[in-house]
């Protein structure tokens, strides 16, 4: 059975008498009372003319924050990905990535389809690969042998639990590749994650890449959208790609204003979503049948092992859906739990007990 007709199933059966505490995703956040104004106010025009004023904002605002020469809004992170590998890449080239990238794993082989490209992937324990991690599975300048044509970062990692690249490792990996004559794209889904984490700003901590796609939709509050941001060149080239793909959303102010808000106001909240992790994270720590560890936990993703042989991670989910508590399993043994701004920590002290409760059984 899919984790989706579990979820489905779980959704059914639960127990409608409690609120819901949704850690499957941040993904699954609403918009404030405020996005919802702004939305309903937003001045609008038809953007794929360009003439939408709302929109217009949100790109130049997205690519002063991140000191870049421009900026394009796309409806979804894998649009933003996938656009940036068809811009840097040819068909026939190698992407060098961890192995549990998003990009590899969660957009549909869409690089090979819509890019032609294949996948190098890169094993690390924690999922951060500096360039000694890297540089061997660049290959070597020969005809007869597939080029590499792209290095893909993600900061923070979701598969890796929230793991976060340093800077100085962002740096260092894209000076090397540059050296290479590499581009280097990175998907900072949650890069206002990694820089609340890291105490830095998204500009100190994304300045070496190429290319960068963030999202507002997750833990930044936005009900839809994500941005594209590098040279004026490159989002040039990037907007005849959003239009093949059917990015082009016409009067598109009315999500960007809610965007507006999330990437004024909301990343400075994050750090409230991290505390609730590592205060997740250590309680889970404690439950005999689990196995985590909660330093490793730096952001908003908590990601641990059932290791007892008595139940599944999927029947554990199954059975707090129940109670009105959603997570997201992540095969037979992982499950996952992601803290964002509508779970608070009496939301996390509740899905506490639940496990607790589950795990006493």
């Amino acid at each position: 059975m899919s984790q989706a007709q579990t979820a489905s199933q779980s959704l059914a059966s639960r127990n409608v008498s409690s609120p819901v505490i949704d850690l499957r995703s941040d993904t699954v956040t609403r918009p404030t009372a405020e996005m919802r104004r702004a939305m309903a106010e937003a001045e609008v025009g038809d953007d794929v003319y360009g003439e939408d004023p709302t929109v217009n904002r949100l790109e130049q605002r997205a690519a002063e924050i991140f000191g870049r020469e421009a900026a394009i809004f796309v409806p979804t992170g894998t649009m933003g990905n996938q656009i940036a590998v068809k811009i840097h890449t040819r068909p026939g080239h190698e992407i060098v990535c961890e192995e549990r990238a998003h990009v590899y794993n969660w957009e549909m082989a869409t690089l090979a389809s819509f890019s032609g490209c294949i996948v190098r992937p890169v094993r690390s324990e924690t999922g951060i690969i500096g360039w000694k991690d890297i540089e061997p599975f660049v290959q070597p300048k020969i005809y007869y042998k597939a080029q590499t044509g792209l290095i893909v970062l993600e900061n923070t990692h979701n598969m890796a639990g929230g793991a976060v690249t340093p800077a100085e490792v962002c740096d260092e990996v894209c000076d090397h590749a540059h050296k290479a004559g590499l581009p280097v794209h990175l998907d900072g889904a949650r890069i206002f994650n990694a820089a609340a984490a890291l105490g830095k700003n998204v500009k100190e901590v994304t300045r070496g890449f190429d290319s960068i796609m963030f999202c507002l939709s997750k833990g930044l509050g936005a009900p839809v959208g994500s941005l594209l941001v590098g040279s004026r060149n490159f989002v040039d080239q990037a907007r005849v790609y959003r239009k093949a793909l059917g990015g082009g959303m016409r009067q598109a102010g009315i999500l960007a204003a809610a965007g507006l808000i999330a990437l004024e106001k909301m990343p400075a909240r994050l750090h409230e979503d991290h505390a609730n992790a590592r205060f997740l994270a250590e309680g889970l720590a404690r439950i005999p049948g689990l196995a985590l560890d909660p330093a490793r936990v730096q952001t908003n993703i908590v990601i641990f092992a059932v290791s007892s042989s008595r139940i599944s991670a999927p029947e554990v989910t199954k059975k707090l859906a129940e109670q009105n508590i959603l997570a997201s399993s992540l095969g037979p043994k992982l499950i996952r739990f992601v803290t964002h701004m509508d779970v608070d920590r009496t939301g996390c002290q509740r899905a506490m007990r639940a496990m607790e409760q589950i795990f006493a059984a």
